[in-house]
């Protein structure tokens, strides 16, 4: 009889150790053992929530996910590793979330269990035996993926396979490969078969999906969000970067997947509904001394700046967006305000006036006391002046004698 049956058999007679990861190095909501697609947990500290629904999260390899029926009831807590049905055999995950949160993530991300078998179950926590299969899997990987890219390189395919995932009992590997362009992989198949003597599923990703499965840290310090959180990905096009009046840098637009940008469309909406408060920029402001031309805009601040040159930034002057439409009221009717700012802010500013400038603001000679008149008083030379605690003859009054 083969081993790992063999230890199958004995692990179903003899109860063995349970083995497992508790989440004890972290918080409650948070899974331990992987931040990527992470989600926290806020209904952990309620433990009716718990019990409100059988399905449980569990991650595997980066970002795949599955959920799962616990129909034995086992107590199953966050960074559990436990076995779980697959086709064929089992697979090995460990659990990221629990409780009523699971359903809500269930229709974010559109699951559907399967019509004729139903939702696959949990077997059990994972055992020691189960822990060996799975490390031995986990080791083919590497050397799996380079031996696939020199089979698919000798076919003259046009595609490049990314990852590959092993199931935790090694009986079934996923590749994962990228192609701009349908790929017949009829003839790769056979011979990954005939190579890696297991069942072979081919799984197509994008660009994003690949960046999101290696990770990484993206420009603003933080970690991938196509890594962290993002399961959906939305195209992203050059007029959201149009909206924000971001420069057209490739360097700075593309991502390290290649594409754009997926923060970029975070903000669009907002710029937009912005962008539509603000006056044309075709609208040239006219003034008595001369007429100004549009030259940039802040938008969310509602500042525009404006130029005495059409194609140069000459005489920039800076107002706000009241200002505009107001000066634009006034053209219509034929009048022509005598200058583009406001009087109010052409107005000399007082020497009290505090502007919330922190260097000026904290000046040393701030707690001076200044004389009315403007003049501080002089000390008088001590040749001028006598002590006041001395007589005429320069010894010290005496004191009265009770």
């Amino acid at each position: 009889m083969d081993r790992e049956k063999l230890s199958d058999k004995l692990a179903d007679i003899v109860p063995e150790k349970v083995t497992t990861v508790r989440n004890n190095g972290s918080c409650k909501g948070c899974p331990r053992h992987s931040t990527k697609l992470h989600v926290y947990d806020w209904l952990h500290d309620y433990p009716e929530m718990q019990d409100l629904t059988n399905m449980v999260e569990v991650q595997f390899k980066n970002t795949r996910k599955g959920y799962y029926l616990n129909s034995n009831k086992i107590d199953l807590n966050k960074g559990d590793i436990v076995a779980v049905e697959a086709s064929p055999g089992h697979d090995i995950g460990t659990v990221t979330l629990t409780g009523k949160l699971v359903e809500i993530q269930m229709r974010k991300n559109n699951y559907r269990e399967d019509s004729i078998s139903g939702p696959k179950r949990v077997y059990r926590i994972a055992r020691p035996a189960d822990m060996e299969k799975y490390e031995l899997a986990k080791a083919k990987e590497e050397p799996t993926m380079i031996r696939a890219r020199e089979i698919a390189e000798g076919l003259g395919l046009n595609m490049k396979i990314g990852d590959v995932e092993y199931q935790g009992d090694g009986s079934k590997a996923i590749f994962y490969y990228i192609a701009d362009e349908r790929v017949d992989f009829r003839q790769l198949i056979k011979d990954f078969a005939a190579e890696f003597r297991v069942k072979i599923e081919m799984k197509q990703i994008g660009a994003r999906q690949e960046a999101g499965r290696i990770g990484g840290v993206g420009p603003c310090g933080r970690e991938l969000c196509c890594s962290s959180w993002m399961s959906s990905f939305v195209s992203v096009s050059t007029s959201a970067a149009r909206y924000q009046d971001i420069s057209f840098n490739p360097q700075k637009l593309a991502g390290q997947c290649g594409k754009l940008k997926c923060c970029m469309n975070y903000e669009v909406d907002a710029y937009v509904e912005a962008s539509r408060k603000l006056p044309s920029r075709e609208i040239v402001l006219q003034t008595r001394d001369c007429d100004y031309y549009h030259f940039k805009t802040d938008i969310l601040s509602g500042q525009i700046t404006y130029s005495t040159d059409k194609n140069n930034p000459v005489n920039l002057e800076t107002i706000s967006k009241e200002r505009a439409f107001q000066i634009i009221e006034w053209n219509k009717k034929g009048k022509k305000p005598p200058r583009l700012a406001p009087e109010t802010e052409t107005s000399d500013v007082k020497e009290g006036d505090i502007h919330n400038d922190l260097l000026g603001d904290q000046s040393i000679t701030r707690f001076d006391k200044k004389e009315a008149g403007g003049a501080t008083k002089r000390r008088k030379s001590r040749k001028g002046r006598r002590p006041d605690n001395r007589n005429k003859k320069g010894r010290p009054p005496k004191q009265n004698e009770n």
